[in-house]
């Protein structure tokens, strides 16, 4: 027997465990015996949705629960909020507004609670991923996600890395050169790693943080609703219902196609209109699915390419090729990296579960718990960094808004670099430091970071006075910024992506007060909302011995109140046994029955004896 409380103990005087923070799904894992384990869910799940749902009680839901909502409840839900974080425009969700990161601290405080019954209370620290490709915004929303949550958060790694790393602690013999191509439901990333005798070496990185399974299931959403709009006449996806509703499908189409090479699509209902209903009934075919994400899978590769060429290798270089991400099951994608790479794909990595891994291997070589592994990793800069110039245009004249490179990307890091800079006027006595990261010669299509001034310079003519730059940039993609002037030694500092300070301590209180309040179970005013308050009325309603009349409901709304009085039965039968369970089951069957043959008689008999039956066992 193992005495849990006792292994973390061994690894840090706090647990530290990694988070794969994904946009379909989520894992936490952390090092047991030398090796990186899943810590799973109550109900032993490895991974669960990255999908929150704030129900009608005001309760704070994460995972299966949560998603099995988003049609009952799409306004009450929300999935895939990592393509958002980073943001600063609030969420509408149950009549609560919340900002990316404090959804995502949801999630992870869900994780976190797992991680508390593996170890017990106390204070615990987390690695987080990121993809390589996301901005100092996403970087710092992220780590300020997991403050929220309740963890300590002292490193950042991109996803890609991690990937490798789990990979590599199984192979610390051996030397060769590994590509990651990391397709996930948001985002894409692909890096070339160097192995050599247990030192990981990342060589070049590249992707789209807004590429993924998400927008593989929206062109099939789009499609359907092409369909629709021909048969029907109506645009199904103004309707937010009718929208989650093909949502869920196309994600089901994405999973059987990757098995199947045709599946049938059987909707009965997608919509009401004037009291008809409209629906969908037709085949689709995987070649059709191929079509629809080629140009999304031509960009992956073209991403591949990019990687090489930065890295210098060509095909031939890379022995082993890791898929990780789920979207990486599409048969496509084998294919595509079999025709480029001329060789297999590796089988043996979890697509799922291969970054929550590497992330605990990461944090066991923070802790110290894989001190004896002989690992070393490195990575490198995603973008290249710098600030804005005056630059030569059309090879005349020069203007602003040059941008000049200080940190190339795919720069190891942690890396310094300083670049001496002048004046460009005459009597100049202060430099404005604008910050980007970006590819482009112009700083208006980079990214900016920030700007500050450094005051002080003595009045001199024009490129008389030297303003030295220094960039630093460390392992968790945090930059500091150091401006001196030369003739003086007057120098300013500033960090551009905080590391332990909060950009904004005021904010970060306001969130986790935010955060709090949902938990404690506090009453809102604002919860009830128009769609869904008939729904909800129906359910309290405790007149005529609690049975609801459904005699003059629409089909829409019988609809509507059909699957919410479904997700109330689903969450009721957790709590019963025996009879009263079969009893539950026989109704949930009953509801499903009626709901696939579309009697509407038949569908208000069925809600009449459900609603009653339902009140009897919440008795």
């Amino acid at each position: 027997m193992t005495n849990r409380k006792n292994d973390a103990t061994r690894q840090s005087f706090r647990p530290i465990v990694g988070i794969d923070l994904g946009t379909t799904n989520s894992a936490v894992a952390y090092i047991h015996n030398s090796k990186p384990e899943i810590i799973p869910s109550p109900q032993s799940k490895h991974i669960i949705p990255s999908v929150v749902l704030l129900d009608p009680e005001g309760k704070v839901v994460v995972g299966e629960d949560a998603r099995a909502a988003l049609i009952a409840m799409p306004d009450r839900t929300v999935a895939a909020v990592k393509r958002k974080i980073g943001s600063q425009e609030p969420i509408a969700i149950g009549g609560q507004a919340l900002l990316p990161q404090e959804i995502s601290a949801l999630i992870l405080k869900e994780l976190k609670s797992y991680v508390d019954d593996r170890f017990g209370e106390g204070e615990k620290e987390a690695v987080i991923t990121v993809p390589a490709y996301f901005t100092d915004e996403q970087r710092r929303a992220t780590k300020q996600a997991g403050e929220l949550a309740g963890f300590v958060v002292e490193r950042i790694i991109n996803e890609p890395t991690a990937a490798a790393l789990a990979f590599g602690l199984a192979h610390m013999e051996e030397d060769r050169h590994i590509l990651i191509y990391d397709l996930g439901g948001g985002t894409f990333d692909v890096s070339v790693v160097e192995m050599m005798s247990g030192v990981l070496e990342v060589k070049a990185s590249s992707g789209n943080s807004h590429l993924g399974g998400e927008d593989f299931d929206w062109q099939i959403v789009d499609w359907l609703a092409e369909q629709m709009i021909a048969e029907h006449g109506v645009d199904p996806r103004g309707d937010l219902r009718a929208r989650a509703l093909l949502k869920e499908e196309a994600e089901k189409i994405k999973i059987k196609l990757s098995t199947e090479e045709t599946t049938s699509v059987a909707l009965p209902v997608v919509m009401v209109q004037d009291n008809c209903p409209m629906g969908l009934q037709l085949e689709f075919t995987r070649s059709q699915f191929i079509s629809l994400i080629d140009s999304y899978l031509q960009e992956t590769m073209a991403c591949v390419q990019r990687v090489l060429t930065d890295a210098d290798l060509g095909p031939q270089d890379i022995d082993e090729i890791l898929l990780v991400g789920g979207s990486t099951r599409i048969p496509q994608v084998h294919q595509l990296i079999h025709q480029f790479f001329k060789k297999e794909p590796r089988r043996d990595v979890h697509p799922d579960e291969a970054v929550a891994l590497g992330a605990a291997v990461q944090a066991g070589l923070k802790s110290g718990a894989l001190s004896d592994s002989g690992m070393v990793a490195t990575d490198v800069a995603p973008f290249s960094m710098g600030i804005a110039v005056l630059k030569e245009w059309k090879g005349v004249a020069m203007r602003p808004g040059g941008f000049h490179a200080i940190i190339p990307r795919n720069t190891t890091v942690p890396v310094t670099r300083t670049e001496q800079f002048y004046t460009t006027a005459d009597g100049q006595t202060s430099a404005s430091i604008e910050i980007y990261q970006g590819e482009h010669g112009w700083v208006k299509n980079n990214h900016r970071l920030g700007e500050f001034l450094l005051d002080g310079i003595p009045a001199n003519g024009a490129g008389k006075e030297a303003v030295e730059v220094t960039y630093r940039y460390n392992l968790n993609g945090i930059l500091e910024v150091t401006a001196r002037c030369v003739s003086t030694g007057k120098e300013m500092t500033v960090t551009v992506q905080d590391a332990l300070e909060r950009h904004s301590q005021e904010a970060f209180q306001e969130s986790a007060d935010r955060l709090e309040k949902l938990f404690a179970g506090a009453p809102d005013e604002n919860l009830a909302e128009e769609q869904f308050e008939e729904a909800w009325e129906l359910f309290d309603d405790q007149e005529d011995d609690g049975a609801a009349d459904y005699e003059e409901l629409s089909e829409g709304v019988l609809q509507q109140e059909a699957a919410s009085l479904r997700y109330r039965v689903e969450k009721l039968l957790e709590s019963l046994t025996g009879a009263d369970q079969s009893r539950a089951e026989e109704m949930l069957h009953r509801l499903d029955e009626a709901i696939a043959t579309n009697d509407l008689e038949e569908l208000r008999s069925v809600l009449d004896e459900v609603t009653d039956v339902l009140i009897d066992l919440e008795i």
